[in-house]
């Protein structure tokens, strides 16, 4: 019974490293597994989300003050002599909130961080153009009112939308 004993032993040493051995293989093939799966996905979605960043930079951009009167200037000129600032300032509110809906699907593919942003940006450009309003006399027009917007934002520095952009930029140069 004595002299069975270390070959029992043996047997169940053996059977535990083989065990730990196939375990081991096993967790390595998982894991294989998982980063080619996750390699052909990210071959399928970085076009998507490189697309993605594209379309909110145009959005930051189509958002710009003087890019949304160039765009109005273009489609009706007489908008400048006709309108008065209230209508003025609702077709600059009215443009952001369209072009953010339509982009608004593009924030499952970026970070929080950027999204939030993108969303900041939004906010303040509007409220940057409704201060403006407010600053005009009640006698303005809206040519008038463009001018000042126009001044008074090349004059701000640093925007909110040119913060997102190169956020927007940043993020999407870490992919490349």
């Amino acid at each position: 019974m004595i002299t069975v004993v270390p070959y029992i032993l043996l047997v169940v040493v053996m059977f535990l490293g083989f065990w730990a051995l196939l375990h081991l293989l096993y967790r390595n093939e998982q894991k294989k597994r998982q980063w080619e799966l996750k390699k052909e996905s990210q071959k399928a979605i970085s076009p998507i989300r490189l697309r993605a960043y594209e379309r909110l930079a145009l959005l930051m951009e189509r958002t710009k003050p003087e890019h949304m009167l160039m765009e109005l200037r273009g489609k009706q000129p007489e908008a400048f002599t006709t309108w008065n600032v209230a209508q003025m300032q609702q077709y600059l509110l009215q443009t952001i909130r369209l072009e953010f809906d339509h982009n608004q699907s593009q924030q499952v593919y970026v970070s929080d961080e950027v999204w939030d942003a993108i969303i900041s940006s939004r906010d303040q450009t509007g409220s940057f153009i409704i201060s403006i309003a407010g600053q005009l006399p009640p006698e303005a027009n809206a040519q008038m009112y463009a001018a000042a917007l126009i001044t008074a934002y090349n004059e701000n520095g640093t925007t909110p939308t040119d913060k997102a952009l190169e956020m927007l930029k940043d993020e999407a140069k870490s992919l490349m």
